[in-house]
Order: C-alpha cells, then structure tokens, then sequence
C-alpha cells in the first residue's frame, strides 16, 4: 500500500530534498505541499494524506497549531514534526497536539524514510534515543490539568506489554522479551490502543511514563 504524504514547510529547498528522497521509494507519494500552516490545513482537509511532514515553525500561524487543527477530527493523518531537538522546546508542544513522531533536518535519508513508514503504520515508536528522550521528559513534567492516568480494563499481560511500549520497545522486541510471537505482540499493542483510547503508540509511551510504569530515571 502506497503512504500518501502532504509536505509543509516555508523553505522551498526542504521541500525540495525531501522530495527527492521520497521520490525514490516505491511505497510512498507525496500527494501535495504547502508552505503555510494555512495552506497545509486546506490541503489536507481536501487530500486526506495518511502521514503529513509539518515544519514546526513557519510564519503566521505555526505548525503546532496546524497540527492541532490537523488531529482534532478523525480520522486524522499522522503528523511528523520537522525539528531541531537540541533547541527546539516546542516539542513538547507538539506531541500535546497530536505529532506522532519527529524528523530532523538533517536526519539521514534512509531514517527519514523508515521514520515515515513506522509513522504511517502506527506500528512502532520512532526509536532515536532523543526522540525517548523527549518523551520521557514530556511525560514527567507536571500537567496540572491532567488527571492521574488510569489503567482500568487491561489485563495483566497487556499492562506488562505496555512497560515495554513505554521503555520504547518495538513489537519484536517485546515478542523476544515476553517469548511470545510478534503477531501476538502485535495484538496486544493493539488491544491497548483501543482500550487505552491512544491514537498511536507515542500516546501509549506517555501513558505508561503517567502510570507510573516506567521510570524516568537511567
């Protein structure tokens, strides 16, 4: 199945380079550009792309906020963030309002790729270490608006599978880790979206960190 991809950035050549490396693979098509938050939202509303490549600051109204508009109605296509992880702390911002995982601008091409795919698929968390990182330290800073998160309905196997989503896991690995198939981890992983009512795995990566399930420390 071909991903169906929408790229948003005000820097013609960023579009550009990334649209010569998506060019070359077979799977993915990159239906549409903008180079306005503005402009990205119609296009989207209008295209439906499964994933959109959003640069997070652009003028007038910032990506976070596109994305944000992007996510708020279902079914909403995964948003990869176009970042610096170094400076940038509107990260932060951005998994709040829906980003599904990061790019960085000078990612290499086969990452951003892969990154791409994973995203698409809601299969597994893009795996950087910074990209934990930030998770991680997302997860743990005070939200006064948000209640303790609760695990209620999920069986002892899927709170374990659920450690292992949050201590960013992929499925096989969580399969080699529990001795169990992959099909079956996948299921499991699943079955935790949907009771967990997570839009992808990132969502379940916070949850387990507000559980209390993994820890923040090394």
């Amino acid at each position: 199945m071909t991903v169906r991809i929408v790229l948003a950035d005000d820097q013609p050549l960023v579009r550009a380079g990334l649209r010569m490396v998506i060019a070359d693979a077979p799977d993915l098509e990159i239906v549409g550009e903008a180079g306005t938050s503005t402009e990205a939202v119609r296009i989207v509303r209008e295209l439906r792309p499964d994933v959109v490549v959003m640069d997070i600051r652009m003028p007038g109204m910032d990506g976070l906020e596109a994305t944000r508009m992007i996510t708020s109605n279902a079914p909403a296509p995964r948003v990869l963030m176009l970042t610096t992880f170094d400076d940038d702390n509107n990260v932060y911002a951005a998994l709040r309002a829906g980003a599904s995982g990061f790019l960085v601008k000078d990612m290499a091409l086969d990452d951003i790729l892969a990154a791409t795919r994973v995203v698409a698929a809601g299969d597994a968390l893009i795996a950087p270490s910074v990209t934990r990182r930030l998770i991680e330290e997302f997860a743990n800073r005070p939200a006064a608006a948000a209640p303790p998160q609760r695990l209620d309905g999920i069986t002892e196997r899927e709170r374990e599978v659920l450690t292992l989503v949050g201590r960013g896991l992929s499925n096989s690995e969580i399969a080699a880790e529990l001795f169990i198939g992959h099909a079956t981890a996948k299921t499991h992983v699943a079955r935790l979206l949907t009771k967990l009512d997570a839009r992808d795995r990132v969502q379940l990566v916070i949850i387990a960190y507000r559980a209390g399930l993994v820890s923040s420390s090394p």
